[in-house]
């Protein structure tokens, strides 16, 4: 009987082209029966094999019947973990080898795949120990290891560290320059990112897929649609492959800058859609107030059998916190509880919801249920106590938030005054102004200002309203004044008013409700002139009257209430109660400020 003789590169070829279990287990068989597997290159094409074939247990038992592996035997079994997302199974065999003496040792490739392990599980240690033995054998400026510390150093957030990287590499590919711009456009630096496009270009080098996504969200980070509008022309007129990551990075940019007609456009023509396409169409309607029109899309996406990710699901609670939705807001809420950790982002989206629905106590709970809040948690409760005009509660908060190591911002403290404010807290509005500036060393903005300006203005204090206007270290900005007009008005300080409302008319407003301020402060000192004059401003800037609605949700139905619309199936019901109310109101001597009612400016430049 013959024995049987097969050459490695025949068992090879064999491994290569095999598809199949039960193929490879007659292979394996062929290669112990012919001795091969004492071979230095056949444990790792088996390994290898095995690996194509997600089976890396039994890889696993191959290299350990190795007696001497070989380091592209060793290569082979990394890879393997590699490919299967084990990225601290990866880290481990690059140790046990580290660790041996013996004939094998590290090589690019190696390097290579433990480089990019430590970036899957942002492990800048222990990259920056294989960077240092990479460098003592000699692999220091090789393009491979180099373009994987690269990586690390961007998914870490170490952009200065991968610019040094970057800088002295010999060689530079296109994968090389495209980790650079999405490494700056991912740590928030997107005039960098945009920057190191055009050194590229300089250089001669073509960007390819990746980096055009690169380009887009920095676009759409910097709100600059112009530029981004240019790179969709590009690689449109360089038939740049558009697929599913490039087609969505241009939904989320034509989103994020209010061109949601061209998002859905692109969106609906994209042959294939996944969840983050879906989600970056339904953040572009939340973002720009279209919550009707987000919750919609939500369905829509679940209806194709895709579940929405958190980014989905956030950008639907803020669509709640916009209509009012609070049993739907509720839902969402327990959705991301059962699917998700429930991250700090997304409690504090939740609280927000919860706040604008009008449920404080749901909110409060919520809050007290973070085990680890942060400064954006302390914030977001504390405004939200604002808005209910519960002052009290919102400077007890921030009393308890002083005791922690978080230390207030600007933030805090606008939201602190402006609770304050709304509540008529006036000497404590202005002791906590003046702390913020002595003892936080906080440089009051014009938030600040227009917060403090408000409290005494509300309060009739006027004229300590404007002194402090004038003492200002900054430019008053629009918003002070009007903070300042509105007390006028309230307080009946006509002169003053006009005053005011010419320096406000000055800075070129392009708000509706301000140029309306400004109008019933001239008709209340009744200088009809100046009123017209407004009203020629406004139709000469072609501003409109958006009609306004409310929304009530009654057993998680939503109802919209317009100006005068009579369409709703309970309309008599609802205005004989409306009637009762202002009955029960005059009994209880409430007297509207009819002084504050005049024309209405803004039908006429409708």
């Amino acid at each position: 009987m013959r024995s049987l003789q097969y050459r490695p590169s025949s068992f090879k070829q064999l491994l290569f082209s095999c598809g199949g279990a039960q193929t490879l287990a007659r292979i394996h068989a062929l290669i112990v029966i012919s001795g091969a597997l004492a071979g230095p290159h056949s444990p790792g094409h088996l390994i290898a094999a095995y690996a194509r074939l997600g089976d890396v247990a039994a890889a696993r038992a191959v290299f350990r019947t190795s007696s001497n592996p070989t380091i592209s035997t060793w290569n082979a079994l990394i890879v393997a973990n590699s490919r299967l997302g084990s990225p601290a199974d990866v880290l481990r065999l690059y140790r046990l080898l580290a660790a041996r003496p013996g004939l094998a040792r590290p090589d690019s490739s190696t390097f290579t795949l433990a480089l990019r392990a430590c970036a899957h599980l942002s492990d800048l240690e222990a990259g920056e120990e294989i960077k240092n033995r990479a460098a003592d054998l000699g692999y220091r400026y090789d393009v491979f290891v180099c373009s994987s510390l690269l990586n690390l150093y961007a998914k870490c957030g170490k952009m200065d560290d991968a610019v040094k990287v970057f800088d002295e590499m010999p060689k530079r590919d296109v994968v090389s320059w495209t980790t650079m711009i999405t490494g700056f456009v991912n740590a928030g630096e997107p005039l960098e990112a945009i920057g190191m496009y055009k050194r590229m270009r300089l250089e001669g080098m073509e960007g390819d897929g990746i980096a055009m996504v690169g380009l887009v969200q920095a676009s759409a980070a910097l709100g600059d649609v112009r530029m981004g509008c240019s790179v969709h022309g590009y690689m449109v007129r360089r038939e740049i492959n558009l697929d599913v990551l490039v087609e969505t990075s241009l939904v989320d940019m034509y989103a994020k800058n209010g061109f949601l007609d061209t998002a859905l456009f692109i969106f609906n023509r994209m042959p294939y859609k996944n969840v983050v396409s879906w989600s970056a169409l339904i953040s572009g309607y939340a973002q720009n107030g279209l919550a009707g029109d987000a919750l919609s899309m939500l369905i829509k996406m679940q209806d194709c059998g895709l579940e929405p990710d958190l980014v989905a699901l956030v950008s639907a609670i803020l669509a709640c916190s916009q209509m009012g939705c609070l049993k739907l807001g509720k839902s969402i809420h327990c959705f991301i509880q059962r699917r998700f950790e429930f991250e700090r982002i997304s409690a504090t989206a939740v609280i927000d919801m919860y706040s604008k629905c009008g449920s404080l106590i749901s909110a409060r709970a919520l809050f007290d249920r973070i085990s680890s809040r942060d400064l954006i948690s302390w914030n977001t409760m504390i405004a939200s106590y604002g808005a209910h005009g519960c002052g009290k509660h919102a400077l007890s908060l921030f009393r308890e938030m002083n005791k922690t190591k978080i230390n207030p911002d600007q933030a805090t403290f606008a939201s602190l005054l402006s609770a304050l404010g709304h509540s008529g807290f006036v000497e404590e509005g202005r002791y906590w102004f003046d702390r913020m500036v002595r003892e936080y060393r906080i440089k009051p903005g014009e938030k600040h200002y227009a917060c403090i300006v408000d409290l005494l203005a509300r309060a009739g204090h006027v004229d300590k309203a404007h002194e402090l206007i004038k003492s200002m270290v900054i430019e008053p900005g629009i918003a002070v004044w009007v903070a300042l007009l509105s007390g006028c008005l309230n307080h009946k300080r006509l002169e003053l008013g006009q005053y005011i409302a010419e320096k406000v008319l000055n800075l070129n407003p392009d708000d509706l409700g301000v140029y309306s301020l400004v109008s019933n402060v001239y008709a209340a000192a009744k200088n009809w002139d100046k009123v017209i004059e407004v009203r020629k401003v406004m139709k000469s800037m072609g501003m409109r009257k958006v009609p306004g609605y409310s929304l009530v949700e009654v057993c998680g139905q939503l109802h919209a209430f317009l100006m005068e619309d009579k369409s709703h199936p309970h309309y008599e019901k609802i205005a004989e109660m409306l009637q009762k109310l202002g009955f029960e109101m005059r009994k209880m001597s409430y007297v509207p400020k009819t002084e504050f009612v005049f024309h209405d400016l803004e039908e006429d430049v409708m």
